[in-house]
């Protein structure tokens, strides 16, 4: 599979290095190059890129701008670029797949694609069994409720689910209760643990982490990310059959459509 990409930087040096890092990895296939976040807007939307490197510092729109400049639309992977550390937990509290520090080094940039492929291989695969569940609703519906009744869980044991998460992030390793836990963010092979006002980084894939947390409790509203539905304190409709969560924090979280099941349980 090749992974269509566009790079964004306002540094044409930087653009340059990336690109030469790139063509190392043969299935990575450069479309546009962009030197600002106006450009790089207009691009994505017209060449609907696979992947994206994005520059975070640029004048005008920077790259957190260029993200929110695309909510109306199907977002590519995100992977930031930066020479500037700090920047990491926005990064991936903005979905970024990865993080890379400036200059980038090879075996770095490696990690990342590898990362790229798995992430792209995931989308497709959930698109295929929307798609199975689309045919199967309209042809065959009792399939299609068996498939659904296959992953409620009803006879769950809540005993083999955790109740202490251990979190190593910033040098140090946090004790997480697991119903102090709000909702989590993915990005790539790393989780945005939100508990109150904390917010602390995770190593793990969203797939790995769901299996230690009790579905009952804990439901993914969207492919990134999963709530605590008993932190949910109202639910806000919204257009297109979409609708938000309001959480105990205050913080609003939209529930896609392929999710809006999980707000049936709140409806009586």
């Amino acid at each position: 599979m090749t992974i269509r990409t566009i790079l964004v930087d306002d540094e044409p040096l930087a653009i340059q290095g990336l690109e030469l890092r790139l063509q190392a990895h043969d299935d990575v296939e450069i479309i546009a190059k962009c030197q600002n976040g106006r450009e790089a807007i207009s691009a994505i939307k017209t060449h609907k890129p696979d992947l994206v490197f994005l520059d975070i510092q640029m004048p005008g729109f920077d790259g957190f701008s260029v993200v929110q400049g695309l909510m109306e639309v199907e977002p590519p992977l995100f992977v930031f670029v930066t020479a500037y550390s700090d920047h990491a937990i926005r990064a991936f509290e903005a979905q970024a797949t990865d993080y890379l520090m400036k200059p980038v080094e090879e075996t770095r940039l490696a990690d990342t694609l590898d990362r790229v492929r798995q992430r792209l291989a995931e989308r497709q695969s959930a698109g295929e069994a929307d798609r199975l569940k689309e045919v199967l609703a309209e042809h065959a519906p009792e399939a299609a409720a068996e498939m659904v009744d296959t992953g409620s869980g009803d006879q769950v044991n809540a005993s083999r689910f955790e109740k202490m998460i251990n979190i190593k992030d910033r040098g140090q390793i946090f004790r997480v209760d697991v119903d102090t836990i709000e909702r989590i963010d993915a990005a790539g092979d790393y989780m945005c643990i939100y508990t109150g006002d904390n917010t602390l980084i995770l190593r793990e894939t969203m797939k790995d982490l769901e299996k230690r947390l009790d579905p009952r409790r804990f439901q993914r509203i969207h492919r990134s990310t999963i709530v605590n539905l008993d932190l949910v304190k109202q639910v806000k409709p919204h257009t297109n059959g979409e609708c938000f969560l309001v959480l105990d924090s205050g913080a609003s979280v939209k529930v896609s459509r392929s999710y809006r099941d999980v707000v049936a349980r709140f409806v009586h």
